[in-house]
C-alpha cells in the first residue's frame, strides 16, 4: 500500500523544496494519515514526513505542534538524528536547556559529524551557564 502513497510523499518533498509550505503540509498530512490507516509505510518515510511537517510548523512559529511532529518522527524512527536536532532547537529557543542539551546529545550520538548539532550543544551549554550565573 505504501507504493500508492510514495507519489504523494515525493510531491510533498517537491513542494517543500519549492517553499510551497501550505501545500507541502497538506500532502505530508495526507501521507501520514494514509500510513496511520493502512500501517504499511516504511519508518524512514513516515519519520521524514513528520520531520518536514514539523519544520513547516516551526517556520510558522507553532512550536507546540512542531515539537509534536518532531517527537512523532523520533518515535517512528529513533535512529533519525534530524528530528532530535530540530526539537532541540525549539527547546533551546524556549529556554529548556536541559531538554535541548539532551536532544543535541542524542543527535550527536547518532551522527557524531553533525556540525550544527555540535554548535547548538555548545551554545546551549554556554547559555545555560550564563543563566545559572545570573541566578535564574
Amino acid at each position: 500500500m505504501e507504493e500508492d502513497n510514495l507519489p504523494i510523499l515525493d510531491y510533498a518533498h517537491s513542494e517543500f523544496k519549492r517553499q510551497h509550505f501550505q501545500r507541502a503540509e497538506e500532502l505530508y498530512t495526507q501521507f501520514i494519515s494514509s500510513c496511520a490507516q493502512f500501517r504499511e509505510c516504511e519508518a524512514s518515510n513516515l519519520a521524514g514526513a513528520y520531520n518536514n511537517r514539523g519544520q513547516i510548523k516551526y517556520l510558522r512559529v507553532d512550536f507546540t505542534a512542531a515539537v509534536e511532529d518532531f517527537t512523532s518522527a523520533i518515535q517512528t524512527d529513533s535512529r533519525f538524528e534530524i528530528p532530535f536536532y530540530n526539537r532541540g532547537l525549539i527547546r533551546y529557543r524556549l529556554g529548556f536547556f536541559d531538554d535541548a542539551k539532551s536532544d543535541f546529545q542524542q543527535a550527536l550520538m547518532l551522527n557524531p559529524d553533525f556540525e550544527d548539532a555540535k554548535v547548538s550543544l555548545q551554545q546551549t551549554l554556554l547559555d545555560q551557564q550564563h543563566k545559572i550565573e545570573r541566578g535564574y
